[in-house]
């Protein structure tokens, strides 16, 4: 009867052993593939291979589901062996807290459309916020638990004859080895990650107001055009009443900059009045005032944005399409990134070259000195450093597009 109970509780040891082997790799494919998802460099880098990544990524989400609920199987014994050990059964429940925030804010992304941009922009947020806080709780612990850093009276030494287990009453040091490690771990990750996350907060929490954001950028602004476009009446209350939520900052480039001496807007193609302006030139245009949404399509939202420019179709009719136009295709001043919209498609009243937002200029970070605006779009229409629109016959594939983004962005 010894050795069937003995044979039972390795038996449930080993699943415990396999199931935490098991969520380690889970989050560690995660954290990486998460990481390249958002990061600038690998977002340009590995072309449409990142939509391979992001079906990678929301593959192993879905699945991380799985383990919860193989140990709840074995949840009732384990918690039972926890009784006496009020920090293992705190750490459990943090463990299990994380890959439910993460499966289910995961899920609300990955199905963005059905739930909608609101639900989405909050699901993104705290996806972020388990990240920020449950990936360097989890690597500490990982660290920390090594079989390696166990104190030797916890310790037992296999060999080929005996199992022997070092005598608990051996002489402790005051400063173990195992604490000095613990505690170096925790200090790394605060000094490394502490920084990160303070700088995440503030931008994402305690920036909730749009117009504090962008007040920020316009400090960073590497555009240097005079003059500043003078703000419409309308602009400067804002109309919208100021931009709710904040932009995340996108690129497959680096961010270019712009003065007066390289800048130039230009439209040309299948027109009759092709035209060339410089920044001067450009501000002498009449413009108008919108308020529309401005939504990602990796989850996020600006709401109720106070946009300044020219609508997109006074543009086309001060060119003059000609019969056998069909696109009109656009790029960008980093000389990389282009994408297009039908002739249907930008004749909407809400489509806008713009060059200013709440009032302010458009910094570069956003897309300025001018970006185009399509609100019924997800933003990756949305061109940034707009310098040139071609009206062409022939279709055209976008810089997303080409690498696996739908070419119907409709929000």
């Amino acid at each position: 009867m010894g050795g069937f109970l003995e044979r039972v509780r390795k038996g449930y040891g080993k699943k415990l052993v396999s199931l935490h082997a098991w969520n380690g790799w889970i989050v560690l494919i995660l954290a990486l593939t998460g990481l390249i998802l958002i990061s600038g460099f690998w977002r340009g880098f590995l072309g449409e291979g990142r939509v391979w990544i992001k079906w990678l990524h929301i593959a192993v989400g879905v699945a991380s589901i799985l383990p919860v609920f193989y140990y709840l199987l074995l949840a009732a014994k384990h918690w039972r062996q926890l009784k006496k050990k009020p920090w293992q059964r705190f750490n459990v429940l943090v463990v299990l807290g994380l890959l439910v925030g993460w499966f289910g804010s995961g899920v609300l992304l990955w199905q963005f459309r059905a739930v909608g941009p609101r639900i989405s922009n909050i699901a993104l947020v705290t996806h972020d916020l388990l990240t920020w806080v449950g990936l360097p709780y989890i690597i500490y612990h990982s660290i920390t638990r090594l079989k390696w850093l166990k104190e030797p009276n916890r310790r037992t030494i296999k060999n080929t004859h005996a199992v022997e287990v070092l005598h608990p009453a051996a002489p402790q040091p005051v400063y173990t080895r195992r604490a000095f490690i613990r505690g170096a771990v925790g200090m790394g990750l605060a000094v490394t990650l502490g920084p990160s996350f303070l700088k995440w907060l503030g931008s994402s929490i305690g920036s909730m107001g749009g117009s504090q954001t962008i007040d920020k950028w316009i400090e960073d602004n590497a555009n240097v055009l005079v003059p500043d476009p003078v703000p419409l009446p309308a602009s400067t209350l804002p109309l919208g009443g100021g931009a709710e939520g904040h932009f995340r900052v996108y690129t497959v480039t680096p961010i270019p900059s712009f003065t007066n001496d390289n800048w130039s807007f230009t439209i040309d193609g299948l027109v009759d009045k092709p035209f060339k302006w410089n920044w001067e030139q450009f501000l002498e245009q009449k413009r108008l005032v919108q308020v529309s949404d401005f939504h990602c399509v990796t989850g996020w939202s600006v709401y109720k944005n106070t946009w300044e420019g020219i609508p997109l179709k006074t543009l086309l009719k001060q060119a003059g399409v000609k019969a056998k136009a069909r696109t009109v295709k656009f790029y960008s001043g980093d000389g990389v990134y282009t994408d297009s919209l039908t002739l249907e498609q930008a004749d909407l009243d809400d489509v806008m070259v713009a060059v200013m937002h709440d009032g302010k200029p458009i910094p570069s970070d956003l897309g300025g000195p001018v970006r185009l605006i399509v609100p019924k779009m997800y933003a990756y229409k949305s061109v940034k450093w707009l310098n040139r629109i071609e009206l062409i016959e022939d279709d055209h594939v976008g810089y997303w597009e080409v690498r696996g983004y739908a070419k119907d962005a409709w929000v």
